[in-house]
């Protein structure tokens, strides 16, 4: 469960880099007052009003062009923090390295339960010592 969780995470923090650097461009045409096409990669459609408007140039009286594109810029994060890894001497990132890799190593337990004793057999009780003895641990 906690693998699960800990790579959910992970996820999602790789996810919030990604589209916190990311930046793009949103192209949108608008024929009067309505939207006629959007765009994300590519420039969008025209509505075809602009090219009779060119054909009819002869005329003497020019007509408004009803047809505006707006293109929306959202830019991305440009730098990322620095880390202030870069900024330790060579020994204090030696000594730090080492401090953690001695840390990690001090509570890792060993891969197998190792038994010493385990080849020898315990020795013969020939009488009980502590009742010849009378002396009983209380």
């Amino acid at each position: 469960m906690k693998t699960v969780l800990q790579n959910i995470a992970t996820c999602l923090m790789a996810l919030v880099v990604l589209f916190s650097t990311m930046s793009f461009t949103v192209d949108m045409h608008y024929c009067g007052n309505e939207l006629v096409d959007v765009a994300l990669l590519k420039p969008a459609k025209n509505c075809g009003m602009d090219m009779q408007n060119d054909a009819s140039s002869s005329n003497t009286l020019t007509k408004s062009h009803c047809c505006t594109d707006e293109h929306l810029v959202v830019e991305g994060q440009k730098e990322l923090k620095v880390s202030s890894f870069d900024k330790l001497t060579f020994h204090q990132q030696v000594i730090l390295v080492s401090y953690v890799f001695s840390s990690i190593n001090l509570f890792e337990g060993l891969e197998e339960n190792i038994i010493p004793f385990k080849d020898y057999a315990p020795p013969l009780l020939v009488s009980e010592i502590h009742l010849e003895n009378e002396t009983f641990l209380i």
